[in-house]
């Protein structure tokens, strides 16, 4: 069956056409995001959502999803989606944050001409009649000092644009490599020299704990007098109240602002004063930005539905439409290697470890780090999946680490799950050869190799003489087949497992045969997800 999406936003008739293409059923009703109860009385339909800003992705609105598996913002923010409760319902989240980059660095380059130059005052009193020539005395951007916080994808852009106008850019970025800024043509520094240096502060930062009001009082005392502001990215990353003082000082010459702290802004201080230039946040309003990130919206959600590729997810790691193959099989190896564990362990679970060797290391490791802890948790949570895994591991406090290697051994590329309770430690190894398929090549340091399949067997015993036979003896007794049965042992008359792969579930009633049985140590039933 197709997977079906509702686009409950205005997106343009190409993106509709997009979903189509690709294969997706799309419902297009741009209304429906303003009726809140229809839309929570159809949602439950869908497995994908397309919105712009209109639509309110609530709890509730979650809730009542219950075959929803990716919301699609065709835009950079997601202020409307509630990403925690669609993180764990498992749900993902995209954005399109590239699609309205160039639009939203025009845009403040607009601005910084606007109010170098006082243009909107400059109009008006044009308009009123009156030649006030001598009034209006701007500066030149030219030779002037641009300092950038946040140089990601539209800082940079906004950059290279002051770059050619002839402008000394600074930029502060903690993820600008030195190498990255000598390309933009860029001097990299720290906060406080480009607040004393700049002439002019363009903010290109997301909005987090770190950066919110990170213009404030303190700030701007350590700017040059005269500085001039543009803000298009976030509200919050200004503290209003200390820019209207410092404009109404002169300490700050002017402001451009595209982004306020309580939006829609409808009444503000800042709209009063003559050294402003305000606009109702229009960072990506062009008509190019808004058919860019809707196209690019239905290519992520429709790549995702039909290819599993993950694109600009906000709470999910990416996987390209092109790594996606090749990283398929080793997600699913990294789940039922979770899966064991997960199965096989009864305490609380307080370390996990997740070692790539080899071709393993150079995967998406993300991905399949969350991978291996939906198949670890998935036993006590049913409906867990890639995207919820990793939150219900913080939430339980487990310590999570990644270890990447070289190849170290027989294996091209192996991943090795090691977790720790209160009494134990416990690790399984496995690895996928060329028919894709999962195999476990090594379980509490004891290689074996032992193919994996929905119904399997694991059992400890010492190392004896008869126990193929013990065991072949009760599953035959039992009319239980065994389609596979792979052997190990740490030492001659030491500690062995085997793994049998069987037909069909085992019965509790051979279960407990085996159990009673002195020479077997443990005997375990294990349901593996093959699909």
């Amino acid at each position: 069956m197709a997977p079906r999406v509702l686009v409950s936003d205005k997106l343009s008739p190409t993106a509709v056409q997009i979903f189509k293409d690709h294969g997706v059923e799309v419902d297009y009703l741009p209304e429906l995001g303003k009726d809140k109860d229809k839309l929570l009385e159809v949602i439950g339909q869908y497995d994908g959502l397309a919105i712009r800003s209109a639509t309110k992705v609530t709890e509730k609105l979650i809730a009542a999803a219950k075959n929803l598996k990716v919301i699609g913002r065709a835009g950079i923010g997601v202020d409307n989606v509630d990403i925690p409760a669609a993180s764990r319902r498992g749900i993902i989240v995209m954005n399109t944050p590239f699609g309205n980059s160039i639009t939203t660095a025009e845009h403040a380059v607009a601005l910084m001409f606007a109010i170098a130059r006082e243009l909107p005052e400059a109009d008006a009193s044009t308009r009123a009649g009156k030649w006030e020539k001598n009034r209006f005395m701007g500066v030149e951007i030219t030779g002037k000092t641009l300092g950038v916080i946040g140089c990601g994808n539209i800082g940079s852009i906004v950059a290279t644009r002051g770059v050619g106008l002839k402008m000394h850019v600074v930029a502060f970025d903690p993820f600008l490599s030195e190498g990255r800024a000598e390309e933009l043509g860029v001097e990299k520094v720290e906060l406080d020299e480009l607040l004393a240096r700049a002439d002019f502060i363009s903010l290109h930062t997301p909005m987090t704990d770190k950066t919110r009001g990170i213009i404030n009082a303190e700030t701007i005392a350590k700017m040059k007098d005269g500085v001039r502001i543009i803000n298009c990215a976030r509200g919050g990353l200004i503290v209003e109240k200390d820019l209207i003082v410092a404009l109404k000082s002169g300490k700050v010459a002017g402001a451009g602002i595209d982004v306020f702290e309580v939006e829609p802004a409808t009444e503000n201080e800042l709209f009063h004063l003559p050294n402003v230039v305000c606009t109702p946040h229009l960072g990506a309003s062009t008509s190019e930005a808004q058919e860019n990130v809707a196209l690019q919206v239905a290519e992520q959600m429709s790549d995702y539905l039909i290819r599993g590729a993950v694109s600009n997810a906000i709470n999910m790691p990416s996987i390209t439409a092109e790594e996606a193959p090749r990283l398929k099989p080793f997600v699913k190896l990294a789940e039922v290697l979770g899966a064991f564990v997960g199965q096989v362990t009864e305490e609380p679970i307080q370390e996990v470890e997740v070692l790539f060797d080899g071709s393993t290391a150079a995967m998406n490791t993300r991905a399949l780090v969350s991978a291996a802890l939906a198949g670890l948790i998935r036993p006590q949570v049913a409906d867990v999946n890639m995207v919820s895994a990793p939150i219900m591991v913080k939430e339980r406090g487990i310590i999570l680490s990644e270890v990447r290697r070289d190849k170290s051994g027989v294996f091209d590329g192996y991943i090795k799950l090691t977790v720790k309770t209160d009494s134990l430690t416990r690790s399984i190894a496995g690895t996928c050869f060329s028919d894709g398929k999962a195999r476990f090549i090594q379980i509490k340091g004891i290689n074996l190799d032992a193919e994996v399949g929905q119904h399997m067997l694991y059992t400890t015993n010492n190392d004896t003489p008869g126990m193929i036979g013990l065991l072949g003896t009760i599953c035959g007794n039992n009319n239980v087949n065994i389609a596979n049965f792979s052997l190990g042992r740490d030492a001659p008359g030491g500690n062995a497992i085997a793994m049998l792969y069987l037909d069909e579930r085992i019965p509790d009633h051979v279960l407990e045969e085996l159990r009673i049985n002195k020479a077997i140590v443990s005997a375990k039933p294990l349901e593996f997800d093959v699909a």
